[in-house]
Parts: structure tokens; sequence; C-alpha cells
């Protein structure tokens, strides 16, 4: 972190450092401020880390329209997409302007109980309602701008921006989806029914989850924040009003990453 925050000041770059990022890291020597200060008063954010750390400071900032650099210290790096070691080489050409600029939407999910928000927060990724760890399945009624879709019993379902498209929905057998597409897409984790499938949605204005049965379900926003539901709760999901701005190296390409992090062949 020193080494990285000594090459911006060498570039010209007037340093600000995440407080929480200055205790941990020791490194006194430079200013810090509070992540809305950063927001409010700075022009780029260089964030270190894996696509987890990147994804929480995105939806810290993404009010403020702050653009994101990311270096990859993590395991992917599907959105931190520079490699720590050589980052100079990487960094310095787009410190000076050159870079690709890429655009990503953000939910806003709620948890309402009685009428009543009980849970409010953004997600890049996704909104997953899961199951308790020791009981059976779930039963969920499913709305799509108001009106019934259908009730799914399954271990949970993956609600996924086209962000967290490769994340957690992957997994559970979902549909890659392009950046740029406005769209959903709702993954039903084990379902019952083995005609309940990945869903793509064309950019809806509210997705509702009701818990129709199950005791200890829970809603995970990008597996970083927890809400625990009770039966006849209703989580509702829509597109959030703030994107979050990614800048990448010159010539990156959303294809060129899903060949190198999901290991597909390059061909010629």
């Amino acid at each position: 972190m020193r080494e990285i925050a000594q090459f911006l000041v060498s570039q010209g770059c007037e340093l600000v450092l995440d407080r929480q990022t200055q205790a941990n890291a020791g490194l006194h020597e430079f200013e810090s401020q509070d992540i809305e200060a950063i927001g409010e008063q700075c022009d780029l954010a260089l964030v270190v880390g894996g696509d987890g750390t990147m994804l929480g400071i995105g939806r810290q900032l993404a009010p403020y329209g702050v653009p994101l650099i990311g270096i990859n210290q993590g395991r992917l790096g599907f959105i931190t997409d520079i490699p720590l070691e050589g980052y100079q080489s990487t960094l310095a050409p787009m410190l000076a302007g050159a870079y690709e600029e890429d655009h990503r939407s953000l939910m806003h999910a709620r948890v309402m109980r009685g009428g009543e928000c009980v849970f409010d927060a953004r997600a890049m990724n996704d909104v997953v309602i899961n199951r308790g760890p020791t009981s059976g399945m779930v039963e969920l009624r499913i709305e799509i701008d108001g009106h019934f879709m259908s009730n799914q019993r399954c271990d949970g379902l993956i609600v996924a921006t086209p962000t967290g498209s490769t994340a957690y929905a992957l997994s559970a057998g979902g549909p890659l989806m392009h950046p740029s597409i406005p769209g959903w897409v709702l993954v039903p984790i084990a379902p019952h029914s083995l005609s309940n499938r990945p869903l793509v949605l064309a950019d809806p204005a509210e997705v509702a989850v009701e818990l129709v049965s199950e005791r200890d379900a829970s809603a995970n926003f990008d597996m970083q924040s927890l809400a625990s539901l009770q039966q006849g709760d209703r989580i509702t999901v829509r597109r959030s009003q703030h994107r979050v701005r990614f800048l990448h190296p010159k010539g990156w390409h959303y294809f060129d990453t899903l060949r190198a992090k999901l290991h597909w062949n390059g061909g010629g």
C-alpha cells in the first residue's frame, strides 16, 4: 500500500486515504478522510483488493459518481482488473487519461414487514434469499411489476445484475449477461420443480419476493450485509438511481475478461 501511495504521489496525484485503510496499514504520513468526504472531494478512487472490496466501495461511492480503478489482490478479479504485479505500467497511462469507461447498474433493495421498511440496502452483484442452515426449502411468491409470476419451493432465489451474473448466479446455473444489457436475472437455488429455470428480465420496475413459509430464512445483499426474514416479509428490488463508474486500461474488453477469468480457450 505504501509503494502504491508513493507511486501515485510521484505521478502528481494529491493522495487521500480511507481512514480505515490508513489505520490498518499504518500509513500515517498521508492524509485520510472518511468515505463520504472522499466521495465529495476526490476525482478518482483507486481500490486495492479483490472483487469483494470493490463491491463494498462501489456501493458507497456510487451516489457521488466517483470513477473507480481496481488493482487486484484477490483471486478472480472480474472488476478489479489491474494485476498487482507491474501495476505501474498499466496505471500511469490511465492517470494521464488513456482509459476505457464502463458503467454498471446497482439494485436498491428493501425488506418490508407489515408495511414498514426494516432493512434498506444497495447491491451491485445480487440480492439472495436463502433458507435457514438447518431447515427445509423456502416457499416464495414472486411478483414482477406488481403482477404475480409464480410460487416457488427452493433453497433460495438469486436476483442478479449483469455484473452479478458471473458470481453466485453463475454457480447456480444462471446465464452470463453483458454489463450493457439493461436487465436482471432470476436464478432459483435447487428448485423443487425442475421447470423453474433461470429467467432473464428486461429492466423491470420492481421485483417483489414474499416469504410464504420458512422460519430461519435470510436475505443477503452482495453477501456483505444480511437481514433475517420472517414469514410474510416482502423483499422488493428496484434499479437504483445510481450507477458505478469503472475505469479500465485502454483496450480493455469484457470478453477478454471472461476468457481469462473463466479459463476459456483463447483460440487463434
